[in-house]
């Protein structure tokens, strides 16, 4: 028997939380118990080796059999709802990735919280016999255009054919290339095979983006899931270390015509039962084995004057890549830059060590702390900030100071536990909506099949169309109209992600602060610009009452980590700025100091960049 390998991840919101103490169980197709496990606090399993079938077997197009074993997964968890994956295939020599979709219970709705999520995968696409109708701009149909080719943050997905009654999912546009790859064809391929196959479906999307295929004839979403239409994509699915690691590496490079920017209308099919006139899945395995590269595999389906282009931009990325990859020895904005990331990113992954260089400097914390980051997050662990790791760290930076920001909009307008009176609908205007588009936001971050909004207190139709896809989730009548039975679904909803993510999760930014005498509420408040409410929010009180040596979580606009340091002989504030690339006043303010006057062996807390 050959053996193959399945790692497990179970993090929500956008990779923002990760969940530990996840229950995982690993199960045979007859339902006996294989592995059991718990996740770490980056919410990983070890992994696991799982017995299979040679790799030989799904490379040969005219084998009949499945060339793989497939598992099932249990996952349980305080809070969130069970989910059991089905019918994972794991292959000869690959590593599968599994990321859980764990759903939070709702507040107050019991019926609900006992489900079951199920999700099952079964064999690629490239093992059906279900024709393929793709259309697209070659047909002589000539849509909308967009100016500029760009990468986008995420896609929308619609879980079924164009006209269907489904829900759309919103996935980040490189898991949905590696989903894609890994629900269409075999792991196991020749590397430019892989390659060629993973440009194509690149292409595929991006020319359903760029030409508003879908959105020009009025649906909201990018792109189906329909391979009679689109291409295979399975909402849950493991994905593979083989195909993950090639789509990390070209996830903005696309195939084009000499001459043109548009990306090329990539046709496809398996090649054997289904064919086609674009290019045949199975063909590239053939091509590979006779040593062609990726380009001249493409060049044997398309045109001849084909070429792979790159997209220079990422949307919502903070900051584009700088063209060379950062390493032990680079200096400048750019280090200063990922020092950042990755010390906002460590509170919610504390298994990152701690960043100790000089500001903007490359050294060996600097180093480390890359590694873990990559090793997190399923990255070639090289310590080294190449094009893949530097948009990894600013999607997951965005993921987590998006959910500290939604936490403070909350807190400034004041949601409490009981809905709003208010009937809400198309044209409405006021502070209603603009509570309804907070939470709204809020519920988006971890279920994706709701679109997040803008919150303008204006009840337009990106509003409706979000209340929709609400009310189409709870199984509501989904008229877009926000009423008595609407608002209390989205406070049950909103309530049990308040009371079921984990505390590592990102609320407010805080330093622990110690009740010194003469301390309230009020001056510290004041002291440390923030409000009575939100401490006390915060730390759980239910009265204004302190106690010296009560130790509070204050909140704190820094954006960065702090570490403890004890006064030696000779210190002093502005040494101490100096040293760790600081200023005083921040040491000053982190620490409740009202003098620059220090003692040996006090404690101080230093911001950490």
């Amino acid at each position: 028997m050959a053996i193959g390998y399945l790692m497990i991840q179970a993090r929500i919101a956008n990779d923002a939380i990760p969940l530990e103490n996840v229950q995982v169980r690993v199960l045979d197709n007859q339902g006996r118990s294989l592995y059991s496990m718990v996740t770490d606090e980056s919410g990983e399993t070890p992994l696991v080796s799982l017995e299979t079938v040679d790799a030989s077997l799904s490379l040969d197009p005219n084998y009949v059999g499945t060339p793989f074993v497939a598992y099932n997964v249990l996952a349980q968890a305080e809070g969130f709802q069970t989910l059991y994956v089905d019918s994972i295939p794991i292959y000869d020599g690959e590593t599968a990735v599994l990321p859980l979709t764990m759903i939070p219970m709702q507040e107050s709705n019991p019926q609900r919280s006992g489900e079951v999520t199920r999700i099952t995968l079964g064999k690629p696409a490239v093992a059906s016999q279900e024709p393929r109708y793709q259309e697209g701009p070659d047909s002589g149909i000539q849509p909308y255009v967009l100016r500029q080719v760009v990468i986008p943050s995420t896609i929308t997905v619609h879980l079924g054919g164009p006209a269907s009654y489904a829900s759309n999912v919103r996935v980040s546009f490189t898991d949905y290339v590696k989903n894609v790859a890994s629900s269409e064809i075999y792991p196991t391929w020749p590397d430019a095979s892989l390659r060629a196959n993973i440009y194509v479906i690149i292409t595929f999307a991006l020319n359903r983006i760029y030409t508003e295929w879908y959105r020009a004839q009025g649906y909201d979403f990018d792109i189906t899931n329909s391979t009679a239409y689109d291409q295979a994509f399975v909402y849950g699915r493991a994905t593979y270390e083989s195909i993950n690691n090639i789509v990390d590496q070209i996830f903005n490079e696309y195939v084009r015509r000499q001459g043109q920017n548009a990306p090329y209308f990539t046709s496809f099919c398996n090649g054997t039962t289904v064919t086609c006139s674009g290019l045949s899945q199975w063909g590239t395995v053939s091509l590979a084995n006779q040593g062609l590269t990726p380009l001249q595999i493409l060049r044997s389906y398309y045109p001849n004057d084909i070429e792979i282009a790159e997209a220079q931009a990422v949307s919502d990325a903070l900051t584009s890549y700088p063209g060379t990859p950062l390493r032990v020895g680079s200096t400048g904005l750019d280090v200063q830059y990922i020092q950042n990331y990755l010390s906002r990113i460590r509170r919610n992954y504390p298994a990152i060590p701690a960043i100790t260089d000089t500001a903007g400097v490359f050294g060996s914390s600097t180093e480390a702390a890359v590694r873990k980051f990559q090793s997190i997050f399923n990255l070639t662990s090289d310590g080294i900030v190449g094009k893949a790791t530097w948009y990894k760290l600013s999607q997951i930076y965005t993921a987590v100071t998006r959910l500290a920001e939604l936490d403070s909009e909350g807190t400034d307008l004041g949601i409490g536990t009981v809905p709003p009176s208010t009937v809400l609908r198309q044209g409405s205007r006021g502070n209603d909506v603009l509570t309804l588009q907070y939470l709204l936001n809020v519920i988006s971050q971890f279920y994706p099949g709701i679109p997040s909004v803008s919150q303008d207190g204006i009840f337009g139709n990106a509003t409706r169309q979000a209340v929709i896809a609400f009310q189409q989730m709870m199984q509501l009548s989904p008229d877009g109209i926000v009423g008595p039975a609407t608002w209390q679904a989205i406070y049950n909803v909103v309530l049990g992600i308040q009371g079921n993510i984990p505390s590592t999760s990102p609320g407010f930014d805080y330093f622990e602060y110690t009740v010194r005498s003469g301390d309230t509420l009020w001056i510290l408040a004041q002291r440390y610009g923030t409000t009575v409410d939100t401490i006390k929010r915060l730390n759980g009180l239910t009265s204004d009452i302190l106690r010296i040596g009560q130790v509070l979580r204050i909140p704190t606009s820094t954006s960065y980590p702090y570490f403890e340091y004890t006064v030696r002989s000779g210190d002093t504030l502005w040494l101490l700025s100096r040293r760790f690339g600081t200023t005083v006043d921040a040491i000053k303010s982190l620490n409740g100091l009202t003098s620059d006057a220090l003692s040996i062996g006090q404690v101080l807390l230093i911001p950490e960049s």
